[in-house]
């Protein structure tokens, strides 16, 4: 049997660790982009003493190319490990990307890369919106998935975002495949 001073010791350091973990991981950023804009939730599976399911829909605009937004709607975990941020978040996420106004690219990009990422547990996964370049049809493309530290899933979603004029005070579109390497 062991003392009950190492005990108390044991339970010290596990707690002083999870304490130091929360507080690294908290102090990293979240994303590659700003942060996305809550537009609503709705609650999916009633919880009777802690905070219920929900799913959540974001708006976000792309840091890196004028007039595009994207908005994604993601599962949240309820219940108690999901109200204190410990629970592994499904990979279920939907995405849909519209242009908004007149497209203008500010830099050259590379293919794949991200436009948003976000951390979907305490530690292993990750949620990101990457985007590409369709340039024999000038189309812009961005796709969400999640990965793991080990594993990944299969599960994303993609979106489409043709490059058009916007108006008449927009007679020149460019080419995404100019701003692509």
């Amino acid at each position: 049997m062991r003392p009950r001073h190492f005990t108390s010791l044991v339970t010290r350091l596990t707690c002083a660790a999870l304490a130091a973990a929360v507080t690294t991981l908290a102090s990293v950023p979240a994303s590659a982009a700003e942060d996305p804009d809550l537009i609503f939730r709705r609650s999916t599976v009633f919880k009777l003493l802690s905070p219920n399911d929900k799913l959540a829909t974001y708006g976000i605009d792309d840091p890196e190319i004028q007039g595009v937004a994207c908005h994604f709607t993601v599962p949240e975990r309820g219940g108690f490990k999901g109200w204190l941020g410990l629970a592994d978040e499904v990979s279920d996420i939907s995405l849909a990307c519209r242009q908004i106004g007149p497209i203008r690219f500010k830099e050259k990009l590379e293919q794949g890369d991200d436009m948003f990422s976000k951390r979907r547990s305490m530690f292993f996964k990750k949620m990101q919106i990457v985007r590409g370049c369709d340039a024999k049809r000038n189309v812009l493309v961005y796709m969400v998935y999640s990965d793991r530290l080990v594993e990944g899933s299969p599960k994303n979603s993609t979106s489409s975002v043709p490059i058009m004029p916007w108006g008449a005070a927009d007679p020149a579109v460019q080419k995404c495949g100019e701003f692509f390497k």
